[in-house]
């Protein structure tokens, strides 16, 4: 997902009108295969950014735009229910890869209206807004009244800060829709054995100060303090130098990347601009050539699938974990 792509998805969302969210509240077909008896656990009634919707029984055929709402499903073993997927930034993590290749790839990207539909969807999860974007006929009230439900994962809609609480309500929220809630009981319960063992490990290290560099040449585009990233950053055993940014993401001065004079650089990485190419810049800089990072070279590379919410969190936690301190490695 690019920076252009995420940069119009983050304004998209302050701009949709709330009249316009709670508009498209729906309801899925009221009878299944058992003889229109509702299934356990429904109806199932749920509000996501803003927009409230009531499932009478689960998704059949969900397609996910972008790779971490794909992850997600995988992760809690959805890939029965899926009827496609679409847009990844990076390589499906290995433990996935054999449900993922269950799955119809859609598009490269975000398909078209008339591709997304082919697929005959009862149910649409997007990680980004981009999704659901206006003028391509995908936007959320447009798919209601196709009868398709739809689902965006709240890093994308949340007014405060997004931690790991939030992506327990994700996760949560995503079985319940699905009618598998035990799954998401025992997701998390591994996530949080594994988040404290890195916790653990991590006690007493000092504090390393990162700059983010997503992309962005005459500006840098970074991590700010309001995503999942920023959490990652601080459980890695680091500080993010720019987590007073109001938002997940968001450009800032050069001038205030040498200012604020980091040890480390993380870079992340996907596909568009290439990492050698990151750094290459990073490098022949001039302004940044005294910045600690830069002399010293001290640099950790993070997929940016890793840095969202989804189910690879507290990998990435270990994962940059070991690459800023080393001497704390598994």
């Amino acid at each position: 997902m690019s920076r252009a792509v995420r940069t119009r998805a983050l304004l998209a969302a302050l701009l949709i009108p709330a009249s316009a969210l709670t508009a498209c509240s729906s309801s899925s077909s009221a009878d299944d295969s058992s003889g229109g008896k509702a299934p356990k656990g429904f109806p199932y009634t749920v509000t996501n950014c803003g927009v409230k919707t009531t499932f009478e029984k689960p998704p059949e055929r969900a397609v996910t735009m972008n790779q971490n709402t794909t992850e997600v499903m995988l992760a809690l073993g959805l890939e029965d229910r899926m009827a496609g997927t679409a847009f990844l930034d990076d390589k499906i993590v290995p433990e996935y890869r054999k449900a993922y290749d269950k799955v119809k790839v859609l598009a490269k990207e975000y398909p078209s209206k008339e591709t997304l539909l082919g697929a005959n969807p009862d149910f649409v999860y997007g990680a980004y807004p981009s999704a659901f974007e206006k003028g391509e006929g995908r936007e959320r009230p447009a798919l209601q009244d196709s009868s398709v439900n739809t689902r965006l994962a709240t890093e994308s809609c949340a007014k405060g800060r997004v931690g790991v609480p939030q992506l327990h309500k994700e996760i949560r929220e995503v079985a319940r829709t699905f009618g598998v809630p035990e799954r998401a009981e025992k997701l998390i319960k591994k996530q949080n054995e594994q988040l404290a063992a890195t916790a653990k490990r991590l006690k007493g290290a000092e504090k390393t100060r990162v700059f983010v560099y997503d992309s962005g040449d005459n500006a840098a585009f970074t991590a700010g303090g309001k995503g999942i990233g920023n959490e990652i950053i601080e459980r890695a055993g680091a500080e993010n130098v720019f987590s007073s940014v109001d938002k997940p993401f968001g450009d800032v001065s050069w001038e205030k990347v040498v200012e604020k004079n980091p040890d480390t650089i993380v870079i992340y990485d996907y596909r568009g601009t290439s990492l050698a190419k990151k750094k290459k810049r990073l490098l022949n800089d001039p302004a940044l050539k005294d910045v600690p990072a830069i002399k010293h070279k001290r640099f950790a590379v993070m997929p940016l699938s890793s840095v969202v919410v989804g189910p690879r969190v507290p990998d990435a936690v270990d994962e940059l974990a070991d690459q800023l301190h080393p001497d704390r490695a598994k």
